[in-house]
């Protein structure tokens, strides 16, 4: 330079600031506010005799998915195209998935609390009413379960036969091998997709409800533990599908580098994440949770 002074060169780049963090905080509280207006409008009883809490909601949803588009279009012209994923940059973005999914255990600690809770203590002296309710077995007696041995086990090895072929996809890609790539990608959407309509087709015929059933209140607790830790978990799997494939029409876009593709890896992470979870609900509450109970 003129004056003799260097420009100062950093690997990291700071962006201009964006408008979508608050943007998505403010969609979300909009969302769930109306949620509850809308939940308490359904009951009967609503808040302040506000009956648009429907409509706020669906309005909140709308603008968290425009969000959700904006921002990650943002960093991925980020990454594609103006070149700011210097390494420190994909170093912190490592950090802030990590992160991330460890938020998403601890959603998962709280279920198999709720379920470990009921099924190790089903004859708690200090809770009478669930003494009641279970007669000190697990599961509560009454309550017919489902066999681990038919949809579970199927959706067990479509989950792990997933795992293998996004694996197989990652390998083509660090190879620049575009078209294993798509093979791998779309295999694993199908099987994603797959699971999720076996693990739908098995809730609407499962002999217990989410809800109370006033002819087997025991069931209402074993209902509710379970839909809640699989339900969540397929929640997960639908999330990862679509994740997986944004990364398919990123990859016929061009995108994806053997030395640089974090969207590619952090759909890798979620869905591998998604699966050691599945073995953890598929061992603990289908087949230990099930033991010795009346199967279907």
């Amino acid at each position: 330079m003129a004056d003799g002074h260097a420009k100062p060169q950093h690997d990291y780049h700071l962006v201009d600031p964006s408008p979508w963090p608050i943007a998505g905080a403010f969609s979300a509280l909009a969302t769930a506010i109306g949620a509850i207006m809308w939940m308490a409008q359904h009951k009967g009883s609503p808040i302040y005799g506000q009956t648009w809490g429907g409509t706020l909601f669906f309005a909140g949803f709308a603008a968290i998915l425009a969000v959700m588009y904006a921002w990650w279009s943002d960093i991925v012209r980020e990454a594609e195209v103006e070149g700011h994923h210097t390494p420190v940059v994909q170093l912190h973005h490592r950090y802030g998935m990590i992160l991330f999914i460890l938020s998403e255990v601890m959603f998962f600690v709280a279920w198999f609390w709720a379920f470990f809770n009921s099924s190790i203590f089903p004859n708690d002296i200090w809770q009478v009413t669930r003494t009641e309710l279970f007669q000190g077995v697990w599961p509560p007696k009454g309550v017919e379960v489902l066999s681990p041995w038919k949809l579970p086990l199927l959706n067990t090895v479509i989950l792990l036969t997933s795992g293998a072929t996004l694996t197989w996809a990652h390998h083509g890609l660090l190879h620049n091998d575009r078209d294993q790539l798509k093979k791998g990608l779309l295999a694993t959407i199908g099987l994603g997709l797959l699971f999720t309509m076996i693990q739908g087709y098995e809730y609407a015929h499962a002999p217990f409800a989410f809800s109370f059933d006033p002819a087997h209140p025991a069931a209402t607790n074993y209902g509710s533990t379970f839909f809640m830790a699989t339900g969540f978990h397929g929640f997960h799997v639908i999330v990862g599908t679509l994740f997986l494939i944004v990364c398919l029409v990123r990859v016929y876009k061009g995108h994806f580098k053997p030395d640089q593709h974090l969207g590619f890896e952090f759909a890798a992470w979620y869905w591998h994440f998604v699966d050691v979870v599945w073995l953890f609900l598929f061992c603990c509450i289908y087949v230990w949770g099930n033991w010795g109970g009346a199967m279907e």
